[in-house]
C-alpha cells in the first residue's frame, strides 16, 4: 500500500515566536529565580498597588443621620447575634450572647448620643 503523506509531515516544528528570544528567557529566568529566592533584590521594583476606596461615606451626611444609621446597623446585628445565640449549641451560644451583649450596649451608647443631640439647647 502507498502512504501518500510524507513521515513525518514537511512543517516548521517550532513557529519562531518573537519573544522567545533566548535573551528575554534569560532576563524572566532571573527575574523569577531573584523573586523566590532572594526577595529583597526586587522590592525596589515592584510597583506599589493603588489602595481602591470600596466603601465611602458619603462627606455630606450630616452626623445625626449617620448615628441613626448605625444605631439601626447595630440593632439588626443584635437581633442577627440574638437569633444565631438561639440554634447554636452551649458553647457558641455563649459567645452569641456575648457578642449579641456588646452590640446592644454599642447601641445604647449611639443612642445616648443621638438623645444629647436632640436637647433644647
Amino acid at each position: 500500500m502507498f502512504k501518500v503523506t510524507p513521515n513525518p509531515p514537511d512543517a516548521d516544528p517550532i513557529p519562531y515566536d518573537p519573544s522567545l528570544e533566548p535573551q528575554k528567557i534569560k532576563e524572566a529566568t532571573d527575574r523569577a529565580i531573584n523573586f523566590y529566592l532572594n526577595p529583597g533584590s526586587l522590592k525596589l521594583s515592584i510597583p506599589t498597588r493603588k489602595s481602591y476606596k470600596i466603601f465611602l461615606v458619603d462627606p455630606a451626611v450630616d452626623e445625626e443621620t449617620l448615628l441613626v444609621e448605625a444605631c439601626e446597623s447595630l440593632a439588626a446585628a443584635s437581633d442577627m447575634a440574638r437569633d444565631i445565640g438561639d440554634v447554636v449549641d452551649h458553647s457558641q451560644r455563649r459567645a452569641m450572647l456575648m457578642l449579641h451583649q456588646v452590640i446592644m450596649l454599642s447601641e445604647l451608647m449611639v443612642n445616648r448620643v443621638l438623645d444629647g443631640r436632640r436637647l433644647p439647647h
